[in-house]
């Protein structure tokens, strides 16, 4: 539970351990009283490193998505695909040690002192996008269209393109009415493969089309990427509630850790989500008389 909230509130692990002995409101989610022990800052980082080389993200996300299920939120519209960047601390590396790291190669000076391997991320990569320069990972998602809950996610550097953990993400499960729920995603993911892909699964294709050299797209084919994009722009919403989390930034260093942090962030997005559902739930349903 400390790990929900370090991730709901963007605390690190000695500012958790502060606000725990400040905030009763803390201690209550806790489950602690005044003459409990507070776990200090090392207690946090040791099982928050047990959890994350467990494995363990996998399964608490599934575990939750169970009670989901139990709740009646289970996916019934479309599904929307998309990724964004998570950033890490910048490494400050000469030209030859990154062109190691790219060759999957440890460069012979990090090996003495064991201090400065540890602090050096070999897993994150560099890449750009409109002109922006990004450091890290990325975090794809895929996202119900109805409750703008997450269904699952795959994490990857930030060099992959989005469209290289497309064969993860679409969720292949029939709806009450049999058919499957249509994947909507930008024109990025588009590709012959992946409509095919989708055809021999059954499911729909909200994909938006994207023009190629002297072939632009027609004015039948804009409108239909509008109609498409109205849908798969609820995903930004996703995004933009991680961000008050501070999640587009997480202090770690290496793939499995970065992926244990996104992954909570993940869930801890949609246990948020679900007191959302409750309150709207709660307003429309009809008076009892």
């Amino acid at each position: 539970m400390t790990q929900v909230l370090q991730q709901l509130h963007n605390l690190s692990d000695d500012r958790i351990e502060c606000q725990i002995r400040d905030r009763l409101s803390f201690m209550r989610f806790l489950g602690l009283q005044l003459e409990d022990q507070v776990p200090d800052a090392k207690t946090v980082w040791l099982f928050r490193e047990r959890l994350t080389h467990a494995g363990l993200i996998d399964v608490l996300f599934a575990r939750f998505d169970e009670q989901l299920a139990a709740h009646g939120y289970v996916a019934r519209a479309g599904q929307m695909i998309d990724a964004t960047f998570i950033e890490v601390p910048r490494q400050r590396n000469h030209r030859e040690e990154n062109e190691q790291i790219k060759a999957n190669e440890t460069p012979a000076d990090w090996q003495l002192p064991q201090a400065k391997l540890r602090q050096k991320d070999v897993d994150a990569r560099w890449t750009k996008k409109n002109n922006e320069s990004h450091y890290g990972y990325k975090n794809h998602v895929n996202v119900d269209q109805a409750n703008k809950l997450i269904q699952c996610f795959q994490v990857t550097n930030a060099a992959v393109h989005d469209s290289q953990a497309f064969d993860f993400l679409p969720d292949q499960a029939a709806q009450e009415d049999g058919g499957k729920r249509a994947v909507y995603a930008d024109s990025a993911y588009r590709s012959q493969e992946k409509e095919a892909q989708l055809a021999a699964a059954g499911i729909p294709s909200r994909i938006c089309e994207k023009g190629v050299r002297d072939r632009p797209l027609t004015e039948l084919q804009k409108a239909m990427n509008k109609a498409k994009s109205k849908v798969r722009a609820r995903v930004e919403h996703v995004f933009g509630a991680q961000a008050q989390m501070g999640g587009h930034f997480v202090r770690t260093i290496g793939h499995l850790r970065a992926r244990f942090k996104i992954g909570m962030m993940n869930l801890v997005y949609n246990m948020v989500r679900l007191g959302q559902l409750h309150k709207r739930d709660r307003r429309v349903a009809p008076a009892v008389t």
